[in-house]
């Protein structure tokens, strides 16, 4: 659960509920379930028309996604230098052959580190691994890069049909002012409640729902790109069958200086 994520949702709804109960003697008059309905009917119809109904589902997850913590880190990333500089001492020692033992240490949610492993035992030269495995990643985050898109379309799309809610108050309004007189107000109250009330459902799940969503799965997988852009420098460097000290020093330049890998306390113990 990523904290961060959940107070910032909670202090974001708490604080516009607190000024709308403060200063509104009636806070229900801001529900209309008509005005949500076309607000975030219009939105999802969108997206589904504009994309495939897979990558709309993957969106949706996307927005509960928020509030886990993300799979990588910058900080987590010593631990991943750890385990090249660990495979660099297996191939030290006994070539590039033992790894064919460690892929099934790879996890199962970790296709792409597995699939460029399996391509370091090959015979192929660090040069072609090196452009294998980085188109590799690029690929991946570009087919994971997709769920952004439909949720910025979302976001765009949320205040449009806002204001085509509007429009439909306005028309309800105008529909009703030849009407009989003495029941004008009462006629003129339901059509402006709606014609507002659809705006600001639409500025409110652009900018409070869809558009952080977006922002915070962007910010993933950018630094899962990072991570595997790091990772793909190791196995490079396992390829070349480079030593342990020198991969600890090229995979440092990766990382906060604060966070640099030390093999001497890590992994000897010393």
């Amino acid at each position: 659960m990523s904290l961060a994520s959940l107070l910032g949702v909670i202090a974001g709804l708490g604080l516009i509920a607190l000024a709308i109960v403060l200063e509104t003697p009636d806070w229900t008059i801001y529900f209309s379930f008509a005005s949500m309905l076309m607000v975030l009917g219009g939105t999802v119809a969108a997206a589904f028309m504009s994309y495939h109904a897979t990558s709309v589902m993957t969106a949706f997850g996307a927005i509960l996604g928020m509030f886990q913590n993300p799979k990588s880190t910058h900080e987590g990333l010593n631990i991943e230098i750890m385990r090249l500089i660990k495979w660099g001492y297996l191939v030290q020692q006994r070539g590039l052959p033992v790894l064919e033992n460690e892929i099934r240490s790879v996890k199962s949610n970790d296709p792409l580190i597995k699939y460029c492993l399996e391509l370091v035992i090959t015979n192929h030269t660090p040069p072609e691994l090196r452009a294998m495995m980085m188109t590799a990643v690029e690929a991946e985050f570009e087919r994971q890069m997709t769920p952004v898109q439909v949720l910025k379309s979302m976001a765009s799309n949320a205040p449009a049909f806002g204001m085509i809610g509007t429009l439909v108050g306005l028309v309800a309004v105008l529909g009703s002012l030849g009407g009989d007189p003495s029941n004008l107000m009462e006629s003129i109250g339901p059509g402006m409640a709606l014609a507002l009330i659809t705006t600001l459902y639409g500025v409110f799940f652009a900018r409070l729902l869809f558009l952080p969503a977006a922002h915070k799965f962007q910010e993933k997988e950018e630094t899962e790109r990072f991570r595997n852009c790091m990772m793909v420098e190791g196995l490079c460097m396992l390829a070349e069958q480079r030593s342990p000290r020198f991969m600890q020093d090229r995979l440092n330049s990766f990382l906060h200086p604060s966070n640099h890998f030390n093999i001497d306390s890590r992994v000897r113990g010393g």
